[in-house]
Formats: C-alpha cells, sequence, structure tokens
C-alpha cells in the first residue's frame, strides 16, 4: 500500500515538472516573470537580504508565478471550451488575469520593503 502511494506521488510530480516546463517553454508571461525572479534573487545575494527576507521574497516569486500559471490553465480551459469570442469567457478570463495582478503587485510591494531600505 505503501508502495503504491509512493509510486503515485512520483507519477504526479512527473507530471508537475512536465507542466512546468511547458510552461516556461511556451509561455511568455512566465518566461518574463523567470527572468524576473533571477534578477531579484542575485539581487538578494548583492545585498545579502536576511533570512526573513529570503522567505518574503521567495514567496513573492511562488505567488506570482503560481498566480501566472493558473491564469494560463484558466485561458486554455476557456479557450478548449469555448474557442469563439465570448463575452462571458472574456469575463472570466479578465478576472484571473486580475488575481495575476494582485498577486504581482503583492510582490512589487513585498520587493520595495525589501530593496528600498538598501538604497
Amino acid at each position: 500500500m505503501l508502495i503504491a502511494f509512493l509510486k503515485n506521488r512520483i507519477l504526479a510530480s512527473k507530471y508537475a515538472i512536465t507542466g512546468a516546463v511547458k510552461l516556461i517553454k511556451n509561455e511568455p508571461s512566465i518566461q518574463l516573470q523567470t527572468i524576473i525572479s533571477f534578477g531579484v534573487t542575485i539581487a538578494g545575494f548583492v545585498f545579502d537580504i536576511s533570512a526573513t527576507q529570503w522567505m518574503l521574497q521567495c514567496f513573492a516569486i511562488g505567488l506570482v508565478i503560481t498566480a501566472e500559471g493558473l491564469n494560463t490553465a484558466i485561458e486554455e480551459m476557456a479557450n478548449f471550451i469555448h474557442p469563439a469570442q465570448d463575452s462571458k469567457i472574456g469575463n472570466i478570463k479578465d478576472i484571473a488575469a486580475g488575481a495575476v495582478f494582485f498577486a504581482a503587485i503583492t510582490a512589487i510591494v513585498i520587493g520595495c520593503f525589501i530593496y528600498i531600505p538598501k538604497f
């Protein structure tokens, strides 16, 4: 029973990694967020941020990339279900994009708290 559980978890991880690679390869918004993530990570080393600041920065990076990934999944599903232009589908996509906006604003605020005092 434990072996089957572990085997299923490993298989699920394989699907998750495949999805993450697809996002990075195919989605310009995720590519941009990945580049920004590398940039702020380098900045973290340059400015020698504290452990707490690292945690907040990692949280912010994860929050934005997760929101972008979920937004992409929602858009893909909406396009699959209803490929034609539709105001209700457009509303759903706008709401998903709005969630990314909130995550990005949160990340910017966290970044400002971390880096503005360094200047």
